[in-house]
């Protein structure tokens, strides 16, 4: 072991050391993004309003996903990288220019994506006034294309110079002024009830220019950073070759990326249209948004760890050490978040009562948590099938991310339309949760299964042993945690107060029960884990 630690300092501590620091912005920016998903179920709801709010907020994502985000990945990025390394001049005027014809571009879309907004809603939306509810926060929303792009295009620039910590902060400028617009959204006169029909002009132009104001300034935070850094920004636009020719230069890059993310838009279309058809796009979006903040705080972190190491192999083609970080990663995937599995499948119900309150009642709160509870179970294998995609296009294939994610995707709309034929609405909604976790699973095996196949045997037999270990500890804590929860709840009427105390209750003893079960058992992984992280 001592051996191994002395040739893991140098680079490879370097670079979990920056992690880390990223990290830090990663938890920060999840905490805050938790607190704002929050407050907006709070000021909004989850019923009509609540979901024409946070279903026009995911066309901007989409279209920004579907046009843009592919190129901008597959394309601008490496090419700035081979530009970079070219320096100087060469490098800075080359920048201007791909900057130039890349914000024409976003420009166009978005402008044509606002146009298309009644288009887009009546793809989604059934319910008369619940459209043109949507309509209108399109209108507000999409403009956040152009700026979701500025961001990305100012990011690949500041991480090609070794800059990473902006991007990482920039959300949570993001997240600073949405609350702030909450906060004044809920000063506006305006109705009891929040209904498409009721809602005033002030109300709506507040929230949905406040949401992409947000977006502004997660934009703005990247841009400003790249200007300190010492780039100057010049607006260089000579039509053909010079402005075009970086985009033509990347053109043959797209190719299975652009599957990949076509691919993946199919299944957020499907999800997003039967959600509306079922009343159930707030339930499945804030349940969504709280599967997310584990892996973003947990998973995300040894994703910025591992990843320099694993992409080092591979350019060195260490096979050897390419299998042992990929080990490591899904050893300590495991570890991190099938406790928290547990956790949100015991407390998932009385988390969300605790956390929606305001304009969600009880009973909406409680489908919330429903959701998240049921579909914990991805958790670990969504972290997984991360890592291993990653390991994919550290060896320069893109082809095999994007063949896995087919299959994801067809797991999904396959299980969302088999509840969608046989369960009532809630089931259905439930089951959009699920089906995105069995997609994970499914997404895993297919990983393994094809990384066996490049690398030969992959020595995940002390995964194997870890899942086992910690799936124990976690069952035995998990039912602990049920108990006190349960005793805890039946001794209080009000449930909200129920809730809050049974809360505090389960998480206490279920992570007593957790650390001491761990010691009886032994996990070797737990007591290394500051290596991974802190070495």
């Amino acid at each position: 072991m001592g051996r191994h630690r002395r040739r893991d300092d140098g680079p490879e501590r370097h670079a979990a050391q920056a992690g880390g620091r990223v990290a830090v912005a990663g938890t920060v920016s999840r905490v805050t993004g938790f607190v704002r998903t929050a407050v907006l179920a709070a000021v909004l709801g989850t019923a009509l309003v609540g979901d024409a709010y946070n279903g026009a907020n995911s066309f901007p994502n989409m279209v920004y996903a579907l046009l843009l985000g592919g190129v901008l990945t597959s394309v601008l990025i490496p090419v700035l990288t081979r530009s970079h390394l070219r320096g100087g001049r060469v490098d800075t005027g080359f920048t201007q220019r791909l900057m130039a014809s890349a914000t024409v571009a976003m420009a166009a879309v978005t402008v044509l994506a606002v146009l298309a907004a009644p288009l887009i809603a009546s793809v989604f939306v059934d319910d008369a006034a619940q459209r043109e509810l949507t309509t209108v926060f399109a209108y507000l929303l999409l403009p956040e294309i152009f700026f979701y792009g500025l961001a990305a295009l100012a990011t690949a620039v500041l991480d090609v110079r070794g800059i990473h910590g902006p991007a990482a902060w920039a959300p949570v400028v993001n997240n600073i002024i949405v609350l702030a617009t909450a906060a004044v959204f809920v000063l506006l006169p305006g109705p009891v009830t929040l209904t498409p029909q009721s809602m005033t002009a002030a109300q709506v132009a507040v929230i949905g220019v406040g949401t992409t104001l947000g977006i502004v300034g997660q934009s703005a935070t990247v841009v400003l950073a790249l200007r300190r850094n010492g780039f100057r920004w010049r607006w260089r636009v000579r039509l053909l070759p010079y402005t075009w020719r970086p985009v033509r230069v990347g053109l043959p890059l797209v190719g299975w990326v652009l599957a990949y993310v076509v691919t993946s838009q199919i299944g957020v279309v499907v999800v997003l249209r039967v959600a509306f058809s079922h009343g159930g796009v707030s339930t499945y979006t804030y349940a969504d948004l709280l599967f997310q903040v584990p892996y973003g705080i947990l998973g995300v972190s040894l994703l910025t760890v591992l990843m320099p190491r694993i992409a080092r192999a591979v350019a060195e083609n260490d096979h050897a050490a390419v299998l042992a970080d990929l080990g490591r990663g899904a050893r300590y995937s495991v570890v991190a978040l099938v406790p928290v599995t547990a956790a949100l499948t015991v407390l998932g119900p009385t988390l969300a009562t605790v956390v929606f309150v305001g304009r969600v009642d009880p009973a909406e709160a409680h489908l919330i948590g429903t959701a998240l509870a049921v579909s914990a179970f991805g958790l670990a294998p969504f972290a997984i099938v991360m890592l291993q995609l990653r390991v994919f296009y550290a060896d320069h294939d893109t082809r095999t991310p994007a063949l896995i994610n087919i299959a994801m995707v067809a797991t999904k709309i396959a299980a969302i339309g088999v509840a969608t034929a046989a369960l009532p609405d809630q089931g259905v909604v439930l089951m959009l949760c699920v089906a995105g976790s069995a997609s994970y699973v499914v997404g895993a095996i297919l990983g393994h299964v094809l990384l066996r196949r490049r690398f030969g045997l992959l020595g995940f037999h002390r995964v194997r042993d870890t899942a086992t270990r910690v799936a124990v500890a976690a069952a035995l804590s998990g039912a602990v945690c049920l108990v006190a929860t349960y005793a805890t709840k039946t001794q209080l009427g009000d449930p909200r107060t129920g809730a809050v105390v049974a809360l505090a209750a389960g998480t206490f003893t279920g992570v007593a029960a957790f650390a001491l079960a761990t010691k009886l058992i032994g996990i070797p992984e737990i007591r290394h884990a500051r290596r991974i992280l802190w070495p």
